[in-house]
C-alpha cells in the first residue's frame, strides 16, 4: 500500500493502522471532538472514521486543488484549506466544517496555512514574499497580516501551543533547519532544537506537555517525501528529545497539527516507495 495512516499512542509506545491505500494521501488531522481524521489527496479533502472504512469526500466548492495544509478550528465548526484553484498560488480559505463554498482570508500570496490560535480567532501560516519564507498570522476574518520573523533563513511550519502563548516554527537560520519558537507578538525567539537531524514541522500537544517534530537527516533540504525518517517527542521547551518511532516518510507525514483532543495520541501517514 503506498499510504498507510496510523495512530501512534504516547503510553504505549504502539501503533494501530486507520487505513491504507494504494493512492497517495497526506497530513491527518484529528477533529476536537476525536471522531474522524481529515486528510487530503490529489487536490481534495477527505472525511475518514475510525471503523475501517474508506473515506468520504468533503465538498469544498471551487477549490479543487488543496495542498496538505489544512485543519479543523478549535471549536470543529470550520475548514481552513490552502488552495490554488483561483490564483494559480496557494491562498488560504475558510468553509464550513461540513464543506461549502471557501472564503478567502488572504491577499498576499503565495500562503500556506500551518496553525490555529487556540481562540479560534487566528491563522497561523507561512507566507513568500518576494521569494523570502516568513511566519505571518491574520485574523479569521482577514484583513492586514502580521510578520512574525525577518527572512533570517527560511522560516516554515508555524503551530501554536495551547496555551496561546507561543507559535512553534523551523527555521533554516542557523544553516541546518531546527525547531524555534516566538511570542505572537513577533518577539522574544527562542531556539528549541539543537540537533544533527533537520527538524521540521513541530506541533505541541493539546495538554501542554510534548513537542512532536519530523526529523530529517541531517544533510536532507527542504522537506521532501519517500525517506528514511524518525519522529522525535521532546518537552516543550526542547529537553528530554527521544526518538519516537523511524519510518519512510517525509512530506505528508506531519505537515499539520494531527494530536488527539485528549493528547494521548496523534495521527501520521506512513508510506511505501513508489513502484
Amino acid at each position: 500500500m503506498r499510504s498507510s495512516v496510523e495512530i501512534f499512542d504516547i503510553a504505549t509506545g504502539e501503533t494501530r493502522v486507520v487505513w491504507q491505500t494504494e493512492r497517495l494521501v497526506e497530513a491527518p488531522n484529528w477533529s476536537p471532538d476525536g471522531k474522524f481524521l481529515i486528510i487530503n489527496g490529489d487536490g481534495r479533502l477527505y472525511r475518514l472514521g475510525f471503523d475501517g472504512s474508506d473515506p468520504t469526500e468533503i465538498d469544498t466548492g471551487f477549490a479543487r486543488h488543496c495542498n496538505n495544509d489544512h485543519g479543523i478550528s478549535p471549536d470543529g465548526s470550520t475548514l481552513v484549506i490552502s488552495d490554488k484553484t483561483e490564483f494559480g498560488s496557494s491562498a488560504i480559505y475558510l468553509l464550513p466544517a461540513e464543506g461549502g463554498t471557501p472564503r478567502l482570508v488572504t491577499r498576499n500570496l503565495p500562503s500556506y496555512w500551518h496553525g490555529w490560535s487556540p481562540d479560534g480567532r487566528m491563522l497561523a501560516y507561512c507566507g513568500i514574499r518576494d521569494q523570502v519564507f516568513d511566519i505571518y498570522t491574520i485574523p479569521v476574518d482577514g484583513g492586514e497580516e502580521r510578520r512574525l520573523t525577518q527572512g533570517q533563513g527560511r522560516n516554515d511550519g508555524p503551530d501554536w501551543s495551547a496555551d496561546g502563548e507561543w507559535i512553534y516554527f523551523n527555521s533554516s537560520r542557523t544553516g541546518r533547519m531546527q525547531i524555534w519558537r516566538v511570542r505572537p507578538d513577533g518577539k522574544d525567539v527562542q531556539r528549541i532544537t539543537d540537533s544533527p537531524y533537520g527538524d521540521w514541522f513541530p506541533h505541541p500537544s493539546p495538554d501542554g506537555r510534548h513537542l512532536l517534530v519530523l526529523s530529517y537527516d541531517g544533510d536532507v533540504f527542504d522537506h521532501p517525501r519517500d525517506l528514511d525518517v524518525r519522529l522525535r517527542l521532546m518537552d516543550p521547551d526542547g529537553g528530554n528529545a527521544r526518538v519516537l518511532l523511524e519510518l519512510f516518510g517525509g512530506q505528508g507525514t506531519v505537515n499539520v497539527p494531527n494530536w488527539s483532543p485528549s493528547g494521548t495520541a496523534f495521527a501520521f501517514v506512513r508510506y511505501e516507495p513508489e513502484e
